[in-house]
């Protein structure tokens, strides 16, 4: 348990590894997005 451990979270960290303990942050969509902002009207 600890820096060489690689199923930990700080095993992880100090690898620069991600996986289960140490997810991937997803980038949130932005507010612009969301309410459509500069969203053109598609043409029927």
């Amino acid at each position: 348990m600890g820096k060489g451990d690689k199923k930990t979270k700080r095993g992880k960290i100090y690898r620069g590894t991600f996986g289960v303990r140490r997810p991937k942050i997803k980038k949130k969509p932005s507010i612009e997005q969301k309410i459509g902002i500069g969203n053109k009207a598609q043409p029927k």
